[in-house]
C-alpha cells in the first residue's frame, strides 16, 4: 500500500516514514502540497482539512496529521497553534519564557496527533494519539524537530530530542496514533 502524506514538514515525513513501515506501507510526500488555511478549532479539523485538500487534487490515499504541544499550565497552549506559535526558531523559547515561574510538578503536557486517512474511494478513518511528559527548563538534545527538546515523556530522564529515534518511533504521540489507525484498519504489525 501506497500513502501520500499531506505535509511539507520533512521530519514529520521521515517518522512516519519509519513507523508506516512497519506495515510494510511506503509514505511518499505530494509532488505539490497545496496550500492550506489550517482554521479549524482542533487538531481534528485541520487534519481533515489537509487531508481533503490533497485528496481534492490527487484522488489516492492520503493521509494528514495535525498535531502539537498542548502544555496544562499554559490552558493548553500552544495546542493547535503549535507550528505559529512563534517565529520560527522562537517557539521553545517562548513556551519556556511562560513557564519560567512554573514549578517542575505543574509543568505537565502531551504532544497530540490526529491523522485523518482518506483512502481512494474516498472512505474516511480518523484516530488520535497522545504522549504524556513535562516541559523541562531549558532545550536538551539536537535530535528531532520543533518542541522535542524541550519535552520530556513520563518514565524517561531524556527528552525527546535526546532520545534515540527508535525509542522515540516506540513511545511518541505519532506512533500511538499510527498504532490505533492500523488497528481500525485491521492490519497486522
Amino acid at each position: 500500500m501506497k500513502i501520500i502524506l499531506a505535509t511539507g514538514n520533512p521530519g514529520k515525513a521521515r517518522e512516519f516514514a519509519d513507523l508506516f513501515g512497519a506495515y510494510d506501507i511506503e509514505i511518499t510526500l505530494p509532488v505539490s502540497m497545496p496550500d492550506v488555511d489550517e482554521n479549524g478549532e482542533t487538531f481534528a479539523e485541520n487534519a481533515r482539512i489537509k487531508a481533503k485538500a490533497l485528496y481534492d487534487i490527487c484522488g489516492e490515499t492520503v493521509l494528514a496529521d495535525d498535531s502539537g504541544l498542548c502544555v496544562d499550565a499554559l490552558d493548553g497552549r500552544p495546542g493547535i497553534y503549535s507550528a505559529r506559535y512563534a517565529q520560527p526558531g522562537k517557539r521553545r523559547m517562548k513556551v519556556l519564557g511562560e513557564l519560567k515561574d512554573v514549578a517542575p510538578k505543574h509543568r505537565t503536557a502531551r504532544f497530540v496527533c490526529t491523522l485523518c486517512l482518506i483512502e481512494k474511494g474516498g472512505k474516511i478513518t480518523e484516530c488520535a494519539g497522545t504522549c504524556e511528559g513535562h516541559i523541562t527548563d531549558r532545550s536538551r538534545g539536537t535530535s528531532g524537530f520543533g518542541y522535542d527538546p524541550i519535552f520530556q515523556p513520563d518514565g524517561y530522564s531524556e527528552t525527546f530530542a535526546e532520545l534515540t529515534q527508535n525509542v522515540k518511533n516506540q513511545i511518541s504521540h505519532r506512533a500511538d496514533a499510527v498504532r490505533k489507525l492500523m488497528k481500525l484498519l485491521g492490519a497486522q504489525q
